[in-house]
């Protein structure tokens, strides 16, 4: 079966100040703004463009899993724990929360952080070429 689905082209991300949030993405995460208004702003990330849109106050991309958990629903990629581990110890000196790096069990290792909103997010050391 030919694949139909190419890419995922663009990520919706909750915030409650578009400027603010655009600022902190460029700023920490080194995202390029192509685009900004009161109502949403336009970054590119990690070869994707992701949409910062204006919402309520604590709606969050997060959700709960079955076990009570909150998850993230975005996973990052880079190339090997080295790069995992310094990615962590940057985020952690430009005063990103973040989580500790983690072993889940499967190849590699995670680590998770957040916006200014609560969007939560993971990072995984296995790089998957496409």
């Amino acid at each position: 079966m030919d694949e139909k689905l190419v890419r995922v082209g663009t990520t919706y991300i909750p915030v409650t100040d578009v400027e603010r949030s655009a600022r902190w993405y460029t700023d920490k995460l080194g995202a390029n703004l192509t685009y900004i208004d009161g109502d949403k702003a336009i970054v590119n990330l990690a070869n994707q463009s992701m949409f910062l849109v204006k919402s309520s106050e604590g709606q969050t991309s997060n959700f709960i899993d079955v076990y009570g958990e909150e998850c993230f629903s975005l996973t990052f990629e880079v190339n090997g724990l080295e790069s995992l581990k310094t990615l962590h110890k940057e985020f952690k000196e430009n005063d990103i929360k973040v989580g500790h790096i983690e072993n889940r069990g499967h190849a590699g290792r995670n680590f998770v952080f957040f916006d200014p909103n609560g969007n939560k997010f993971d990072v995984w050391s296995e790089l998957r070429m496409s």
